[in-house]
């Protein structure tokens, strides 16, 4: 269905190519999984699928992509609508309507199908992606996930025989992955849709993979092979393939499922011994450092009680109550549209309560300029542009050294730490999704404020650059910052938070430390807890450090 002939792609003004060397066949009815480090070339490749590269991208195109028998070097993007869909990483970038209905019907509208149709498909995609409550609503009004869905939605409609996706979970709750990724094996299953996706959340989406395609390093060729045998050997896989590894498992699982048919002797190893001591979610030392002194723990960042927040004729925080203390990690937690970005926004002042009271480093946002509460909170939004506009990362470095009248070379430090391999020269435009979002919690971290406030802060960025970002997110913990993050990423959570808050319909449902919480909850539970269950770890890591220390 899907055929790469020693394809390379080069950028206008880049000295290497985007990829290099690609050689590849998707059959028709597979699902295809392409994985591999930020900045390899993944979008790009996806790109050549339905055109946009050459055509609307630019750069030079050598080789033959061809899909359903036709060249895209020769098909624009318009004469291949008909047989490929494609969501990108950012959905906004997608929508041209206005309303979540309207939106799925305009791919049909485009191919001009009856009426009847129309209507039938729009009724089945609200049904499968359970967007029915919302098919009124205005698309601006949605949050990420809602719209993530939305975008997926708007292509199932016409039903493509080519679906390219990329980081499709990313933004979706872990319900709302479970159901969307039911929805494509349906369609590869039962419809024989060829499915070319690139996630970074493999946990999600490498056990549902007929074939798995690595690109280890930018301009490298790919290697292609069975799900399982490429897992072995990528720098990139899931907490179910490192634990694998560190039992010595063969051939390796893809599933919980599977990983816990081989965990018997495992588990019994690990009986009587509790995770380490200085497990995240029972350490809690009550003295630390801040750029202010020394500070108490037991001072509130933030104060939150009975809050309320209308966003128009939706009521989404309801009587919230959050206390969140100087040196503590929480993360936030819930289906899409619970309430966590509108409360991370409450705590900047962005929306005014309805009702209750919120206070941050003793301020009342809502009430404060952003000059007092610049030095007191920051927060890196679900969209990374937003905080970058300068031509150069060494230019954005330099803006955020100043802004806060931090040492020179503070900001680019920790971009080196993030992102080793991006140089001074490259524009923020040409930086992949998760490398911009890298670059953005660089920019705020550089304050180094009391309070930081991260919206899904893993969003596009390989499981490398995640565990660098949660060594500087400990760090800053350590030395006595508050930091509230809201995330899908169950793993994250389990890694970093001290405790874990549940959101549904701006209800606080769960407020507990991490082990407690997510042990209690499958939907919010990380891999090792499920397959080690009902022992009580939580991840790679604490296993490892067990086993290290059992005579």
């Amino acid at each position: 269905m899907i055929r790469f002939e020693q394809v390379s792609v080069v950028h206008d003004g880049a000295p290497d190519p985007a990829i290099h060397g690609v050689d590849l066949t998707v059959p028709e009815g597979e699902l295809c999984l392409l994985v591999g480090p930020s900045g390899v070339g993944k979008s790009t490749l996806l790109s050549t699928v339905n055109g946009l590269v050459p055509h609307f991208t630019g750069g030079t195109l050598h080789g033959r992509v061809t899909v359903a028998g036709r060249d895209t070097r020769t098909h624009k993007p318009r004469e291949l609508a008909d047989v490929v869909g494609m969501v990108g990483q950012d959905p906004l970038a997608h929508f041209v309507t206005d309303t979540v209905e309207d939106e799925l019907a305009y791919g049909m509208e485009s191919l001009g199908m009856p009426p009847d149709v129309m209507r039938r498909r729009v009724e089945e995609t609200l049904d499968l992606l359970g967007l029915a409550d919302l098919r009124e609503r205005p698309i601006a009004s949605l949050s990420g996930g809602q719209q993530q869905r939305v975008a997926i939605g708007s292509v199932l409609t016409p039903h493509p025989r080519v679906l390219v996706l990329d980081e499709p979970t990313s933004a979706l709750d872990p319900g709302a992955a479970e159901e969307v990724l039911a929805v494509l094996q349906r369609l590869v299953h039962d419809l024989g849709t060829t499915v070319l996706m690139a996630e970074h959340r493999l946990e999600r989406v490498v056990q549902y993979a007929d074939q798995v395609v690595l690109l280890s390093a930018p301009g490298e060729p790919p290697v292609s092979g069975d799900p399982a045998e490429i897992m072995a050997v990528s720098p990139v896989h899931p907490p179910v393939v490192s634990l694998g590894r560190l039992a010595g498992w063969s051939p390796l699982p893809l599933s919980v499922r599977d990983a816990r048919r081989k965990a018997v002797a495992l588990r019994e190893r690990l009986a009587g011994q509790m995770p380490p001591a200085a497990s995240l979610s029972g350490s809690r030392p009550t003295r630390a450092h801040t750029g202010e002194g020394r500070t108490d723990r037991g001072r509130p960042a933030v104060d939150a009680s009975g809050l309320s927040v209308r966003r128009g004729r939706i009521e989404a925080l309801r009587r919230a109550d959050l206390t969140v203390r100087r040196g503590e990690t929480v993360a936030l937690m819930g289906r899409n549209g619970a309430g966590k970005s509108t409360l991370l926004g409450t705590l900047t002042g962005l929306h005014a309560p309805a009702a209750g009271s919120v206070r941050v480093g003793g301020l009342s946002p809502h009430r404060s300029s952003p000059r007092d509460l610049i030095s007191r909170v920051a927060l890196v939004p679900q969209e990374p542009r937003d905080l970058l506009y300068a031509d150069t990362v060494a230019a954005e470095c330099a803006a955020a050294d100043e802004d806060a009248k931090a040492e020179r070379g503070t900001c680019r430090a920790l971009v080196a730490e993030l992102l080793p391999d991006v140089p001074d020269s490259t524009h923020p435009r040409d930086l992949s999704e998760g490398q911009r979002l890298a670059l953005a919690l660089a920019i705020v971290l550089t304050a180094r404020p009391p309070l930081i406030l991260l919206d899904e802060p893993t969003r596009g960025l390989d499981y490398a650059t995640k565990a660098r970002l949660v060594e500087i997110l400990r760090g800053l913990a350590a030395e006595g910052h508050a930091i509230v993050l809201a995330t899908h990423d169950v793993e994250l959570a389990a890694e970093l938070a001290h405790r874990v808050v549940i959101l549904a319909d701006g209800d606080v449902v769960a407020d507990g430390p991490t082990a407690d919480v997510v042990l209690s909850s499958p939907a919010f539970a990380p891999q090792v807890t499920k397959i080690l269950s009902p022992q009580r770890w939580l991840t790679v890591g604490e296993v490892r450090a067990a086993l290290e220390a059992a005579p």
